[in-house]
């Protein structure tokens, strides 16, 4: 018969913590390799990508060319009015979590860009836990195959945390 201690308890909780954490975040690099830049097609990637809670989105820049600003409501986001951002990015690398469902909203600070079309709304849904069925090896968010695309971490790290688990185990015991 099996005892498992509070010890064992808890590095099991830890772990599987970790792996479902690691299974459900996604890193998306806005524009891919191109980054916010007035050339990126912003549109067709954000349509070629599913954002959830959990997930966080980077900005690659050149402030030079204009910083970025997050509004608040759709109105401001079609007009590119900048006049009240709910946030301003100025060090041409940011991260921002997507930390609860809803639509944000960034455009570029320099109106000419805007309205060339450099912004970007992103349609936040809700965390989905990840499917591990056979026909679902890994989990990998489409985009470049560069470390300046999206990625998600899946089920090949399961192995790899079980693996710490157990080795967890046997040093407690």
């Amino acid at each position: 018969m099996l005892m498992f201690g509070p010890k064992t308890v808890i590095v099991a909780l830890f772990t599987i913590s970790a792996m479902a954490s690691l299974a459900a975040q996604v890193h998306h690099v806005v524009g891919g390799d191109r980054g916010w830049d007035p050339d990126s097609d912003l549109s067709s990637w954000s349509n070629q990508r599913l954002f959830r809670v959990g997930d966080e989105i980077w900005f690659t820049y050149s402030a030079a060319r204009g910083l970025i600003a997050e509004l608040k409501s759709r109105e401001e986001y079609e007009a590119c009015d900048v006049s009240n951002p709910i946030g301003m990015y100025t060090d041409g690398l940011h991260r921002v979590p997507l930390e609860r469902e809803g639509i944000r909203y960034f455009v570029s600070s320099d109106l000419e860009n805007c309205y060339s079309g450099l912004k970007l709304h992103v349609e936040v849904q809700p965390t989905a836990m990840p499917n591990y069925s056979a026909s679902s090896k890994t989990l990998v968010a489409d985009g470049p195959s560069s470390p300046s695309g999206s990625a998600r971490c899946g089920v090949g790290y399961v192995p790899t945390f079980m693996a710490m688990f157990w080795v967890a185990i046997g040093l407690i015991y």
